[in-house]
């Protein structure tokens, strides 16, 4: 999908970004979504700042990307309330098989996490992992118990993985990413 098929002018989106070697992927879907008119803020866990640095998020989006959520702003609304408020979509690129898991369990550890189960806005998830994570039976009830909450998903594709292994789990194309989240927010 190019960028200007994409209608999100307007629309805040929190890019949740978490430890997959994907997440250098996530640099190319922040500046697709922010030439499409969106206000794109980068959240990254711990894990996604060891494949990617927060400043290259940052400059892309032209909003500050946000790893820490212990880091709260200067009144009296916690960061993870104001980011959830905001948020017309919380999009989780590439979400790792701990970040689902932390998500199905309704855990809050991080920042990411916890905007998650602060917000009111629609949820879409694509899972980046090793095939075997991703086909093992504790991540299949995961994403089952996040779709019986009707989380959305753009599914992981087949292919050569870093790990050197074939298989299910590389994160699904950021056109076919871009179209889920026009979807959702045309919908909305």
């Amino acid at each position: 999908m190019t960028v200007e098929n994409l209608t999100l002018k307007g629309r805040t989106i929190l890019l949740g970004i978490t430890g997959s070697i994907a997440a250098y992927k996530s640099a190319d879907l922040c500046s697709r979504l922010t030439e499409a008119g969106a206000s794109v803020y980068p959240i990254l866990t711990q894990s996604a700042c060891r494949f990617i640095q927060p400043l290259t998020l940052q400059i892309i989006a032209k909003n500050p990307a946000l790893t820490d959520l212990w880091d709260e702003s200067e009144h009296n609304h916690p960061k993870h309330i104001e980011l959830a408020d905001s948020a017309d979509l919380l999009l989780v690129a590439p979400a790792s098989a701990q970040c689902i898991a932390l998500f199905a369990q309704g855990l809050a550890p991080d920042l990411l996490s916890t905007v998650h189960l602060a917000t009111k806005a629609p949820i879409l998830i694509a899972p980046a992992m090793n095939g075997k994570m991703y086909e093992h039976p504790a991540t299949q009830a995961n994403l089952a118990t996040l779709k019986e909450r009707n989380y959305h998903f753009v599914d992981p594709v087949e292919g050569l993985l870093a790990c050197g292994y074939e298989g299910v789990g590389k994160l699904a194309p950021v056109e076919t990413i871009l179209s889920q989240v026009n979807s959702l927010l045309v919908a909305k």
